[in-house]
């Protein structure tokens, strides 16, 4: 891949430029894009491209930035290009401070999961139809707590699998709520097709990026090499991250549970909802006690 050309294409030459990602740890699918990092000092939403038969996802990126979950994103980035050496000083300070990176990450997850149990439970109290996709985040926010405990770098796409390879100990055993909690049970290929187009339409309506283009082309890796479990986890991750994004507009847009009760495969027996919170809830408390005292 000639990054070279591509910075110059797309006008970054005078920024400083890393690629991260999956690829960057090798172990990426061959459907997996390259994440090209520019540090532009911008905010604009990540932008996805094709080149050479390759997907690129192009995201805006800070020297400035503090939050823990996007300094973990930047972690060890293959530098591209770095004249003025900003990003190699930037990125020894990032590893120099990476593990306390993760604790800060791992409690932040742990906090917004809490969060999002007690958003479930007022959900059924009030009938609210968002409830399962509250349950579902806190789920899946237990899960990124879990891999930040154990210093995972992983996207969506490995998540689940790196999560298996984890020896057991005090922590570790909470994965099983992780994936008794998010529903992979239930993944057959009509299920995951149907998710499939909902989480696209639901990726086009959010981000309105073509990202919707990587996750079809992943959905057909998983089902092609039968990994069923781990495309029904991807979704349901792609989901969350999308439901962060408008979770404080949800009142505006209520025609949205229409499209996330198959985008999600969400639950309706709101007494199995509270039990699944429930278990979230106390997962993601004796978590934190753990690592609190650490």
């Amino acid at each position: 891949m000639d990054f070279k050309k591509l910075i110059e294409e797309q006008g970054f030459s005078d920024f400083p430029v890393g690629i991260g990602g999956c690829k960057n740890y090798q172990i990426g699918f061959d459907v997996c894009p390259y994440d090209l990092y520019v540090f532009d000092e911008k905010s604009e939403p990540e932008k996805i491209l094709q080149y050479h038969d390759q997907y690129i996802v192009i995201h805006h990126a800070s020297l400035s930035e503090t939050k823990s979950k996007n300094l973990l994103k930047y972690d060890d980035l293959k530098i591209i290009q770095d004249a003025s050496w900003e990003m190699r000083m930037f990125l020894s300070k990032i590893n120099e401070k990476r593990f306390s990176l993760f604790a800060d990450f791992a409690k932040n997850c742990l906090i917004e999961s809490l969060f999002c149990c007690q958003k479930t439970k007022e959900a059924i109290e009030s009938s609210d139809a968002f409830a399962p996709c509250w349950q579902k985040c806190a789920s899946y926010l237990l899960a990124d707590a879990i891999s930040s405990v154990n210093h995972l770098i992983s996207g969506p796409s490995h998540m689940l699998e790196s999560l298996r390879k984890l020896s057991k100990n005090n922590i570790n055993e909470h994965i099983s709520i992780v994936t008794q909690t998010v529903g992979i049970e239930r993944a057959i290929p009509s299920l995951l097709e149907r998710m499939l187009k909902s989480t696209i339409g639901f990726s086009d309506l959010v981000e309105k990026n073509n990202h919707s283009q990587i996750i079809q082309v992943k959905h057909d890796y998983f089902i092609k090499n039968s990994m069923l479990s781990d495309c029904y986890f991807y979704l349901g991750y792609i989901n969350k991250e999308n439901f962060v994004r408008v979770k404080d507009t949800l009142n505006r847009q209520p025609d949205l549970i229409y499209i996330l009760k198959i985008a999600f495969d969400v639950e309706a027996d709101s007494n199995l909802l509270l039990h699944q919170a429930d278990l979230i809830q106390n997962s993601s408390n004796e978590i934190l006690g753990i690592i609190s005292k650490i």
